[in-house]
């Protein structure tokens, strides 16, 4: 496969993610949490939402399948993805200052129009 095949499959499948991810934002919003921030970023690796749950402040992992062919959504969250998750989130923390913060890790599976939200996925 050549690099310009290689860079727009990369782009789609950015695309994807972004468009379920912010589909799952607004389930969480609909809910009634607040999203502080979509995409969080650091050395350690990424967060999909970071959101507020009444006074808990909740990390949240998006994945999406179109159907069943690989497996459901909620399996792609493995341990070696939730440790990856949890250095984020001592990142985060760290820099925004809020060390006693009530905080869980939730995820949310999409699996064509069909959305589970998990809270409580898993600990650090």
């Amino acid at each position: 496969m050549n690099m310009e095949k290689a860079n727009k499959i990369e782009k789609n499948k950015r695309q994807t993610g972004t468009k379920y991810e912010q589909a799952a934002g607004f389930f969480l919003e609909q809910m009634g949490y607040e999203i502080l921030e979509y995409n969080y970023r650091c050395r350690f690796g990424e967060i999909d939402i970071i959101a507020k749950d009444g006074v808990c402040l909740v990390f949240c992992e998006v994945k999406y399948r179109s159907g069943r062919g690989k497996g459901s959504p909620l399996e792609a969250v493995d341990y070696r993805k939730q440790q990856t998750i949890f250095r984020c989130a001592s990142h985060y923390l760290a820099g925004q200052g809020l060390g006693d913060i009530p905080c869980r890790f939730d995820v949310i599976g999409i699996e064509g129009t069909a959305v589970t939200h998990i809270k409580n996925a898993f600990t650090g």
